[in-house]
């Protein structure tokens, strides 16, 4: 995942592998049956009132017919007939209302449903499968295509009550003249052909629009992400070409569904007045020969006018087909595999004893932690080191379970960390990272941000001065009252404000992956103090660059190419091992196993950081 303040390249040519195309169909087809069953009731009621009111539309012809006839003799029962026309007419319209309203509802529901299910499978996977896609194609997939998605059912519901004027059409003609419904079948091919070509350019064409929209998406996410990066290097110009860059395709994909539905429509439009022209023929032949009554014939026009609208089934059936291929693309979040747990607790009074068994990891094809079998004593502090790549952040997610190893097991107290319920797991193990993201409305309910029932004041404080954040916190306008979006921070106190949450909620096992970087040497020192002293007793593992947090950890893990080159004390490593000595290249002119790095002042760039 890229940074915070970067803009790399986010084409979707270069992104990571999707579920294959029949996975993703059977997956949307399964998300749009489960949204179909949350509104079942809502969903059938959009269906009775559209079936209710194509029933009535179906019955308008033959009483408006019969209702002229009687009406043109004279008939006492005229009146009454025009009562009964003018029922079946409100009728209609009633239920149409009706189905609209409820159609609403449905769509709602169902677009929520879909929502919570991708926003939930995305929150509880594991970051790396998280992100799979870019932070803007994940919004896109959870909004737009959700929403799209959504409307599927009632589409289905509305496309099943649009077969039956139509079909009920064709029947009618036949009751009313045998003739006039053998000349309209003549065209009902062409109608079939209309339909089919439609279908099949509508999906081509609305699966291409929403790729490209989730690729530009992702790309403006990504450039509002590093806006100040950006800014800085003067490249706005280029970041605008290149997240427009795909606009031109996009304006194609949307030009060619647009005639796709303009070409079938005008198509239909011609075939339709020809229909209608030579039922009326047939009819008016029908009429002079005595067959039919004028009445019959106003009714059989009307019929054949139902029997011909493809425009109400082509509409709901690109409802359906823009709504699958929508879903489709929520269903790419709804494939990420679930990180789950087990119901099982951890020993009360455990000291945070950690083993890592042949843990393998697996990226992109390659091992990226390879065989890793370490024992860390329950209590002590870790620091794990290595240069760049060598798997240091892995380490840390593995052990904390921000992931899980492709083979082997990592146990805590004894307990494999994948039988371990969520609320466990998250009660016992914290995280604190390099650049943490803070949630809550202020600073104070930033720090509480937690599993579990929030801290009292009194805890926030304490963790916020263990970590080096109460004075400056205290200086905001209201204090630990002050939202987050009113208080100015640098990166340091972001940091210092990830680390104080950390602290509100240690648990037996503690992974600091990198969370003192942008600390000065002399915070840095004070939040390590505090750590050790004033924090909850339990294991610590400290992804370590300073030449300081190795020095002062009762272990120094070296990890080399995703393989432990060495583990003991920091002492022994650094006067046995010259390579070890080169992954402090930066410190190397402090002397090891002293603090006099410490006693330094801050370098600007430490100084910064604050």
């Amino acid at each position: 995942m890229s940074p915070p303040d970067a803009a790399g390249p986010a084409d979707a040519a270069a992104g990571p592998a999707q579920e294959p195309e029949p996975a993703l169909a059977r997956g949307a087809d399964r998300a749009l049956v489960a949204a179909a069953r949350h509104s079942a009731g809502r969903t059938a009621a959009v269906l009775g009132c559209t079936l209710a009111a194509a029933a009535a539309a179906l019955a308008e012809p033959a009483v408006l017919g019969r209702t002229l006839d009687l009406l043109l003799r004279a008939d006492p029962s005229g009146p009454a007939w025009t009562l009964l026309c003018a029922a079946v007419i409100a009728a209609e319209v009633a239920l149409d209302a009706a189905a609209a309203r409820l159609t609403g509802e449905v769509d709602g529901r169902s677009t929520a449903l879909l929502r919570r299910l991708g926003l939930a499978r995305l929150l509880g996977t594991a970051p790396h499968h998280a992100a799979r896609h870019a932070p803007g194609e994940s919004a896109a997939r959870l909004t737009a295509h959700a929403a799209e998605a959504g409307k599927v059912p009632t589409a289905v519901a509305h496309g099943v009550a649009a077969l039956l004027p139509p079909l009920g059409a064709v029947a009618a003609l036949f009751l009313i003249d045998p003739w006039t419904a053998l000349t309209f079948l003549l065209g009902l091919p062409l109608l079939v052909l209309l339909l089919r070509a439609f279908t099949r350019d509508t999906l081509t064409s609305v699966s291409r629009y929403q790729q490209v929209q989730l690729a530009t998406a992702g790309r403006l996410v990504e450039a509002l992400a590093g806006a100040r990066t950006i800014a800085a290097a003067g490249t706005a110009d280029r970041e605008r070409a290149r997240i427009l860059a795909r606009l031109p395709e996009l304006g194609a994909e949307g030009r060619r569904m647009w005639q796709v539905y303009g070409g079938t429509t005008a198509r239909s439009s011609a075939l339709m007045p020809m229909l209608l022209y030579a039922v009326l023929a047939v009819g008016g032949i029908r009429l002079s020969a005595g067959a039919i009554g004028v009445g019959e014939l106003l009714a059989a026009l009307r019929y054949a006018g139902l029997a011909a609208g493809v425009g109400a089934v082509t509409g709901a059936l690109a409802g359906v087909v823009r709504g699958r291929a929508a879903a489709r693309r929520t269903a790419a979040v709804l494939a990420l595999p679930p990180l789950g747990h087990g119901r099982a607790d951890l020993p009360d009074g455990g000291p945070g004893t950690l083993e890592l068994r042949d843990v393998t990891v697996v990226r992109g094809g390659s091992a990226v932690l390879r065989e890793v079998t370490l024992l860390i004593p329950g209590g002590s502090t870790v620091a794990v080191v290595g240069r760049s790549g060598a798997g240091k952040t892995l380490f840390a997610a593995v052990a904390g379970r921000l992931t899980d190893p492709d083979a082997g097991q990592v146990l805590l107290d004894g307990v494999p960390l994948r039988e371990l319920t969520a609320e466990a797991l998250r009660r016992e193990v914290g995280h604190a990272f390099d650049r943490p993201v803070l949630f809550g409305g202020t600073v104070g309910d930033a720090i509480g941000f937690g599993a579990g029932p929030a801290p009292g004041p009194r805890a926030v404080r304490a963790a916020a001065l263990a970590a080096g954040a109460d004075p400056f916190v205290r200086r905001l306008p209201d204090g630990y009252a002050t939202p987050l979006a009113d208080a100015p921070l640098s990166g340091g106190e972001v940091q210092r404000l990830g680390l104080a949450r950390a602290f509100c909620h240690a648990g037996r096992l503690l992974v600091l992956d990198d969370a003192t970087s942008s600390l000065d040497t002399v915070t840095a020192r004070e939040v390590e103090r505090a750590l050790a002293r004033e924090i909850r007793p339990g294991t610590r593992i400290v992804v370590a660059h300073r030449l300081s947090s190795a020095v002062r950890a009762d272990l120094v893990v070296w990890l080399d190419d995703g393989r432990i080159r060495a583990v003991g004390p920091h002492t022994e490593l650094w006067r046995r091992e010259p390579a070890y000595r080169k992954v402090f290249a930066t410190d190397a002119a402090t002397a090891p196993g002293t603090e006099k790095d410490d006693r330094q002042p801050p370098s600007r760039k430490q100084e910064a950081g604050r």
